[in-house]
């Protein structure tokens, strides 16, 4: 098969999340397959790095309208891990120094999407399967669904759209339909939700079938609370609708190969590898160096969506123990005044208000506990991250958190799972992991487990191409 994937952003060119994670990895993973062909399109943005940018060559320049504009586009191509990139360049749109964000998002990806559908019939590289990711993407499917739906050469095409995260699902006045979007007005009600434009919900309805990042997800989304307001469309989609855990790059992410850390370490030098970076990390950021009391991090971004309130509300309580904590990230301004006050009063607390990758493999590498209290999670990598490590995680059961990590107790466990969004049953999780360290046995033996969690790639690319081969 040939899949052509559709992303607003892709590690190593350009990326701000876990859509880039994803698109960085998976379609390498299908493409290692035999007899499968991937490619990814994507914005030829202003912040690709110089040592991609050299390596572009142009495919082939095109012009096309949308809506009343006469617009154009130039395609690059690089080829990647054997899959093609291809670059779609336009100067006004995507030289803003940032990949979202801008006021006209919304013309920005709508004038991508057709450019998208467009390449296709300008180079006659016409794929089996488009797969679109989130709502930046979904007017690709919109599309091919509506304004292309008479050409020929493009029937066959069949779509995929995956939803990463439904809390952004592309909304705008219904006023852009014909103005911005170039959608004949016979079409609004395909784009058309609770007064206005939803690209999300018009590619659920017009795709052939979606997947989202975790099976667990997939259940939750039919639900309110979860759902934004879109749990009617996905209940009447779910025929249709599967959830794909997503995997983690482990050359990346690895104690042995991954680079980064103070000190590799293996399955062998477990024991040592591991306080030799824990006493590394502790001088670094300004803990005392005591080997045997637990170290537990937190790295995300500080939203009400990552359990941040529960976090606080037991942070003073849990610090009375005999335990150092470290939390990285940066976001809402309340909750980094907050980390800082509790570093003022606590000596064994430290907040790091910054984005850095390396400092976060460090805090892989060197803690003993990862905390990750989600109060959603469409799938999650950090933990998948922290076991590899041979860090234990403490998580919600929530979204592919649930899906990820079994608990103390249960056959496979890798880790503390706690059920009800509430602050103290976190404390008591944590404070069973902090019981469970003080028998070196035991826990020697979670960590042990934890290490040999296989959350590759290539697990995901197989369910992928059995959802392609079925629409083919």
């Amino acid at each position: 098969m040939k899949i052509l994937y559709v992303t607003s952003e892709a590690n190593p060119f350009a990326a701000s999340g876990g859509l880039g994670d994803v698109m960085g990895a998976l379609p390498a993973a299908v493409a290692a397959v035999e007899g499968n062909e991937c490619e990814v399109i994507m914005p030829l943005y202003d912040i690709m790095k110089a040592q991609y940018r050299e390596r572009l060559e142009l495919v082939l320049d095109m012009s096309f309208n949308l809506s009343w504009r006469h617009t154009g586009a130039s395609v690059y191509r690089l080829t990647e891990n054997g899959v093609n990139y291809y670059f779609v360049e336009n100067h006004y749109y995507f030289e803003r120094g940032r990949l979202y964000g801008e006021y006209d998002d919304a013309e920005r990806f709508a004038f991508f999407s057709r450019a998208v559908v467009e390449y296709m019939l300008h180079s006659g590289n016409i794929p089996d399967i488009l797969h679109a990711n989130d709502w930046q993407t979904a007017p690709a499917i919109i599309y091919l669904k509506t304004e292309y739906s008479h050409i020929e050469a493009l029937k066959k095409v069949k779509t995929v759209y995956t939803i990463h995260n439904i809390e952004y699902q592309g909304k705008f006045g219904s006023q852009l339909l014909s103005e911005v979007f170039g959608l004949d007005p016979i079409y609004r009600g395909v784009v058309d939700f609770d007064g206005c434009i939803n690209l999300m919900k018009g590619a659920i309805v017009t795709s052939d079938f979606i997947t989202t990042v975790s099976p667990n997800y997939a259940r939750e989304l039919e639900y309110d609370f979860f759902a934004f307001g879109l749990s009617s469309i996905i209940k009447a989609a779910s025929h249709k609708m599967r959830g794909v855990i997503n995997g983690i790059d482990y050359g990346y992410f690895s104690p042995e190969t991954g680079g980064d850390i103070y000190f590799p370490y293996n399955t062998r030098n477990y024991k040592s590898g591991k306080a030799k970076n824990k006493a590394a990390l502790q001088a670094e950021v300004g803990l005392p160096q005591i080997p045997d009391v637990p170290l537990a991090v937190m790295i995300t971004r500080f939203a009400s969506q990552k359990g941040i309130d529960l976090v606080l509300h037991i942070m003073d309580e849990l610090l009375s123990e005999n335990v150092q904590v470290i939390v990285l990230g940066t976001g809402e301004k309340e909750y980094e005044d907050a980390f800082r006050a509790m570093e003022a009063r606590h000596p064994n607390f430290k907040a790091l208000i910054k984005f850095d990758r390396v400092i976060s493999k460090k805090m892989y590498a060197g803690a003993d506990i990862f905390l990750m209290p989600s109060k959603s999670e469409p799938c999650g990598l950090a933990q998948m991250i922290a076991c590899s490590y041979g860090t234990i995680p403490i998580v919600r059961s929530v979204g592919g958190l649930y899906d990820s990590i079994k608990n103390y107790g249960e056959e496979g466990a890798n880790g503390f799972r706690f059920d009800n969004y509430n602050a103290h049953e976190l404390l008591f999780t944590i404070k069973d992991a902090l019981e469970l360290y003080k028998n070196p046995k035991k826990w020697n033996a979670l960590t042990a487990s934890a290490k040999k969690s296989n959350f590759t790639w290539e697990n995901s690319a197989k369910e992928y191409i059995s959802i392609y081969n079925n629409l083919v």
